[in-house]
């Protein structure tokens, strides 16, 4: 047989050979550090046998499936080291993720002590050496092998896979685990790691299942590989919004209240109305919107009418019992129903559309508990909501102005270049989700996909990620875990006029059915707040800051001069407080600085004489004494142009 390797050159054997045979062949040091194989561009175990021609890549730990290899191993020593010191733990599923491992298991909670128990019994493991072998069974007998060893969670996996399969099993030297692999020669091959939390986790990511507990770790082929990624989960603690909004007393939330449900302190609250009356005001009066006001609720008649109810009723929050009550009513979970009876008030013509129709639009979603997650995932929300009813020519012109808008206010808020984009399609092989047939789909579909190539910017296309009506442009980005949300979406919706019998009247006088987009400018406020605390790790920019300036006197007797400051501050629209406590000034600037103020103003006997101010910020550090309507003109300017100013390296500060 031939062997067709990477560079292209060719093996050839008489006899069948496994891939590490064949590394082993090329190269002793390549055997020593391969992962995997990838045979006609699958990736295999080295174990596997190959006996005919065909293409032969060796992976090593260089390669992103080694990398995903060694800590598909890794999790499995975590499962031994867990089975050696919690001998009652039951084991579940050990997949490696995007940045490491994890594994679930049915135990009590693990603590910090307990994991760090666990990487030390990893590495006895690991410096025993023991070789993995593979064996297989068939379904019947993995079945009752895994009830001998008392594990039901496998018991079940294996329960679900097809009759007639051939169950494969890795043993690393006396522990066993089920698993397709692949997985490496041996436990030596597993060089650096780190154990980094644990929580509670569902069986199978249900919420009604049994909750286990899941040890998140990851991995590395080298150490200083490992300190780096540690060096930026470090980084991430520091932005992770969840945690710095609540320090930076932005939200909270209270369980009496409920899971998802956040309580927006002052300062936070300021923040979402400066995003939301820039927002208005940015739609309203540059844009071309009108504003409307709905309901928060609507009958259960309503949402049968839009098809949420067939579609949509499990992620509702439904108020009354169909069966016990006349009329039932739901919490809205989107605005387009509401609106499109504000575009029916009144009889439209050709020359009226486009309408376009926006809100600042409180919704409601009943997402599962395991879901929740600070501002990113909540059942209450506040969205930047508007629905455009069109004519079918004005279509391509519409979508592109929607994103656009999307566009400007992204790049307006510094976070154009932290997205990605995806045209999210319907899935053809589940008809019954969606309204329309193929030729309504792909049309829909093709109309967004032009809009994406014409702005020239790169996409994804996605099957199932559609919405039932139409297909949408969704922007997306990641948190600092690499979870990614969707911000802001876009949607081309052909169908859903029929039935709510909309229409405009063309120029022969004949009823037409419009089209709908609908989207949002800027998405959510609450994950969008979330999305801008870990861009900036709480640094903002100035214009969004709920406090702009603090006043520093330099002791008692200068509070009424820098009061008097503050005063004209706040005449010109600035967010302006007094630091009049008793303490030294060194211990005033290092708690702005704590506190993130873009400025400090220092005032003492020769800044009231002269009407001036010594200006510290914390983009350029001491930037030196101007009077007080220098300052304001600068800073009411970089509020009005929503500058993002860029902090220098803290070398290059001024003390």
């Amino acid at each position: 047989m031939h062997i067709t390797l990477k560079d292209g050159s060719v093996k050839e054997y008489e006899q069948k050979k496994t891939v590490y045979e064949i590394a082993k062949d090329i190269s002793e040091g390549l055997a020593r550090i391969a992962c995997a194989g990838e045979v006609n561009g699958e990736i295999v175990d080295l174990r596997t046998e190959i006996t005919k021609d065909c293409t032969l890549n060796i992976i090593t730990a260089n390669d992103p499936q080694g990398l995903k290899v060694i800590r598909h191993t890794a999790s499995h020593v975590m499962a031994e080291a867990v089975k050696r010191l919690f001998p009652e733990a039951k084991v579940a599923i050990g997949p490696a993720i995007e940045d490491g491992f994890y594994y679930d298991f049915d135990n009590q909670p693990f603590s910090r002590e307990d994991l760090d128990r666990i990487e030390a019994e990893m590495k006895k493991i690991i410096k025993a050496g023991h070789e993995i072998t593979r064996f297989t069974l068939p379904k019947a007998e993995a079945i009752q092998f895994m009830k001998d060893r008392e594990e039901p969670y496998k018991v079940e996996l294996i329960e679900d896979l097809p009759q007639g399969a051939q169950i494969s099993f890795y043993d690393q030297g006396g522990f066993i685990d089920l698993c397709a692999g692949p997985h490496l020669m041996s436990v030596k091959g597993i060089k650096s790691f780190k154990l980094i939390s644990s929580s509670m986790a569902y069986w199978r990511g249900d919420e009604h299942k049994a909750q286990l507990q899941r040890i998140y770790a990851t991995a590395f082929q080298k150490k200083e590989d490992l300190n780096a990624y540690l060096e930026h989960l470090e980084d991430i603690k520091k932005r992770d919004h969840n945690k710095l909004g609540r320090e930076m007393e932005l939200f909270t939330t209270v369980d009496v209240i409920g899971q998802g449900l956040p309580l927006f302190t002052p300062k936070g609250t300021k923040m979402i109305l400066k995003l939301q009356r820039w927002i208005e005001d940015l739609e309203d009066k540059e844009w071309g919107y009108v504003r409307t006001r709905t309901p928060l609720m609507a009958k259960s008649d309503l949402y049968k009418i839009s098809g949420h109810w067939d579609h949509y009723k499990d992620g509702m929050f439904v108020l009354g019992d169909e069966e016990a009550d006349k009329e039932v009513f739901a919490l809205r979970p989107m605005t387009c129903p509401f609106q499109y009876y504000v575009y029916k008030n009144t009889q439209k013509s050709y020359r009226d559309l486009p309408y376009r129709m926006s809100e600042t639009s409180t919704l409601f979603r009943a997402e599962e508990s395991g879901e929740m997650h600070g501002l990113t995932r909540v059942r209450q929300f506040t969205i930047t909501e508007g629905h455009l009813i069109i004519r079918p020519d004005q279509k391509e012109a519409e979508l592109k102005s929607c994103l656009e808008l999307a566009y400007y206010i992204l790049s307006t808020l510094g976070l154009q270049e932290d997205v990605t984009y995806r045209l999210s399609k319907w899935d053809p092989n589940n008809r019954a989700k969606y309204l329309g047939d193929e030729a309504y789909w792909e049309s829909a579909q093709d109309a967004l996909r032009q809009v994406l190539m014409e702005k020239n910017l790169p996409f994804v296309e996605a099957d199932g990620e559609a919405a039932f009506y139409g297909p949408k442009i969704d922007i997306q980005a990641k948190n600092v875990y690499g979870k990614e949300d969707t911000m802001v979406t876009i949607q081309l919706d052909c169908a859903i006029a029929e039935n709510f019998d909309l229409y405009y009247i063309d120029e022969k006088g004949e009823k037409i059915r419009p089209y709908v987009i609908h989207r949002t400018s800027m998405g959510c406020y609450e994950r969008t707040l979330a999305w801008l605390i870990e861009k900036y790790a709480g640094k903002f920019p100035t214009w969004l800051c709920p406090e702009q300036v603090r006043v520093l006197p330099i002791s008692d007797k200068y509070t009424d001069y820098a009061q008097q400051v503050a005063d004209e501050l706040k005449k010109n629209g600035v967010d302006v407080t007094v630091d009049s406590r008793s303490e030294k000034i060194g211990f005033k600037i290092r708690a702005a600085r704590l506190d993130k103020l873009p400025y400090m103003l220092v005032v003492g006997q020769q800044e009231e004489a002269d009407h001036t101010v010594s200006v510290r910020s914390r983009f350029a550090g001491n930037e030196g004494v101007c009077t007080v309507d220098a300052f304001i003109g600068q800073i009411c300017e970089e509020i009005r142009t929503k500058e993002i100013r860029m902090e220098l390296p803290e070398d290059e500060k001024k003390k």
